[in-house]
């Protein structure tokens, strides 16, 4: 791939439901990502700021209109983003680059099908849902298990909290879901951290803490694997979504509300939707190189 020492890229910069994102067109402009890239870029002292970098380029897979890459503000690449899909869609649209709607997306683990519903909302078809320890590189062995209903719930602890049952839920990418009683004032911020890098998930894991208001309604808080804990995450939102309907708390369609917004998530017949919003910040340009420069050895907070 072509090195893209010295040269200004274009991006733009969108938000779904908080959750946003620096977008780069490698269709029309040739785009070399580094880690170190991703992270300067992210940075939101020193760089242009976002949760994650997602990158358009032409598809490797024959049914797919674009291939969809996703780098988290650490600067490691991962398999899927929900609220960055629907950005995908709409950015696509508003850059010219396809008018097909709907569109399949290529992401690392297969493809995804997006459309545009004309309010303003996209909607995403997330692809296969999966629950077994090895689909989140996840080891389960000797831990305490419980079942509850169609889940199985696997005890966690981490320091100076015992007994956390947790559903795990992989859409493409790996979620722990924990059921709390009120998700404003859990300690989000001490349990996160411990449970993405615990040395039970080899590829560490989402967290997601969910309170249930309703049978169709539940508030989340999601800290995001490589990002911390963002105002939203689709993927997330799913996997709660589906760890409540499975546990038999939940109906289906499922209203998620964030902290930068509402998602609404349908999982029915092995389908799993997601329905959210897609907006564009603003545009501009960057020169790669001395952003880097800039930004090397800060420490993103």
């Amino acid at each position: 791939m072509q090195d893209n020492s010295g040269m200004i890229w274009n991006f733009t910069k969108m938000q779904g439901t908080g959750n946003d994102f620096i977008m780069l067109d490698g269709v029309r402009q040739p785009i070399h990502m580094t880690p170190e890239r991703a992270r300067a870029l992210a940075d939101r002292h020193f760089g242009i700021g976002a949760d994650q970098i997602l990158l358009v380029e032409e598809p490797l897979h024959p049914e797919a209109d674009f291939r969809y890459r996703i780098f988290n503000a650490d600067g490691g690449e991962v398999e899927h983003c929900g609220n960055g899909a629907r950005c995908f869609a709409r950015f696509v649209h508003e850059q010219g680059l396809s008018h097909r709607n709907p569109l399949r997306a290529e992401i690392s683990t297969g493809l995804i099908v997006l459309e545009e519903t004309g309010d303003g909302e996209v909607t995403v078809d997330m692809g296969q849902t999966r629950f077994e320890p090895a689909d989140l590189h996840f080891d389960a062995r000797g831990l305490e298990t419980r079942a509850c209903a169609d889940d199985t719930l696997y005890r966690l602890d981490p320091p100076g909290h015992e007994g956390l049952m947790w559903s795990l839920v992989a859409i493409s990418n790996p979620h722990a879901v924990l059921q709390v009683e009120d998700v404003d004032h859990y300690p989000v911020g001490a349990i996160g951290p411990a449970i993405e890098s615990h040395p039970r998930f080899a590829q560490h894991v989402n967290v997601g803490f969910m309170q249930i208001v309703g049978r169709r309604h539940i508030r989340l808080r999601v800290h995001e694997r490589g990002a911390g804990e963002t105002l939203a995450c689709g993927t997330g939102a799913c996997a709660a979504a589906v760890a409540g309907l499975r546990r038999g708390l939940l109906a289906n369609p499922v209203r998620v509300d964030t902290r930068g917004g509402t998602l609404h998530i349908d999982w029915e017949g092995g389908r799993l939707r997601m329905r959210g919003p897609a907006i564009t910040v603003f545009n501009g340009q960057v020169d790669i190189d001395a952003l880097t420069a800039t930004t090397r050895g800060s420490t993103r907070t």
